[in-house]
């Protein structure tokens, strides 16, 4: 991919109903799903028609928990791959600066090599260098696409900490905020908006991402969220520029954010 370091590259839903994740989101978002050929993984690609190019666009997988994994402690996440120079030496330096490492760097043949960290407030994240120069489109920069991701959004413990872990080693900057009842929220810019730190309110157990998928019509959603056996935890709620948002819990029990219109 021919992103530059520090952009969202990739987003990735682990858990433990692969199936039953694959069917909830496909209605939700209207993403189709194709099984990936990695040996020895079930490990499936989702992706989202670009409805003025007619492109079928990669934007993220969904993995399923193994056994091992979830005696470790994984639970159903939805975790974003963050562009590297160097995955390596991002680890090292990531490592040095208060992360803490959860999979060492390893090689996924023809795709790239990853490496995933936890940052010093305890928020998961995956880094990558791809093998191929392709552009990801997975995080619409340019214009809003439906079944992209539209913001993502860090909800930490310590902005302050928070900032100067991810400005210092993905050359973000701040720019601008907006009052909260927790405090500022404050914008994140790096070729362009791609999302925002906040601190973490007290319904929130741990410190984390969010990422917001586009839906076209946000009432639907809530609708499919509902029906399918997922739980609103927040919204729909109007943002400065006119679109709604919604915080939720699947099926399976991951965190999934939308943001969408609504239809009159």
């Amino acid at each position: 991919m021919s992103n530059q370091h520090g952009e969202f590259i990739w987003y990735e839903l682990l858990t433990d109903n692969a199936d039953a994740a694959e069917a909830f989101y496909a209605e939700l978002i209207g993403w189709s799903v194709q099984h990936s050929e990695q040996p020895d993984m079930d490990y499936r690609i989702f992706s989202a028609l670009d409805r003025d190019s007619g492109d079928s666009n990669e934007v993220g997988g969904l993995m399923a928990l193994d056994e091992e994994m979830k005696a470790g402690g994984a639970r159903p996440v939805w975790l974003g791959y963050i562009a590297v120079d160097d995955v390596d030496a991002a680890v090292a330096k990531l490592c040095a600066e208060g992360g803490s490492l959860q999979m060492p760097a390893m090689d996924i043949p023809e795709v790239g090599r990853i490496a995933m960290i936890t940052d010093p407030q305890g928020a998961p994240f995956y880094i990558m260098k791809a093998f191929d120069d392709r552009p990801s489109l997975a995080f619409a920069a340019d214009k809003p696409r439906p079944g992209h991701c539209a913001w993502n959004e860090l909800v930490t413990e310590d902005p302050e900490a928070a900032k100067s872990f991810y400005f210092g080693n993905f050359g973000w900057t701040k720019d601008g905020q907006m009052d909260m009842p927790e405090g500022p929220y404050e914008f994140i810019r790096h070729n362009g908006m791609i999302g925002a730190v906040m601190k973490r309110p007290e319904a929130m157990p741990v410190s984390a991402w969010l990422y917001y998928f586009r839906v076209p019509d946000i009432d639907a959603a809530v609708a499919i969220t509902e029906q399918r056996g997922g739980q609103i935890l927040f919204g729909p709620e109007e943002i400065p520029d006119g679109d709604l948002i919604i915080q939720a819990l699947d099926p399976q029990g991951a965190l999934f954010s939308l943001i969408g219109s609504r239809k009159t």
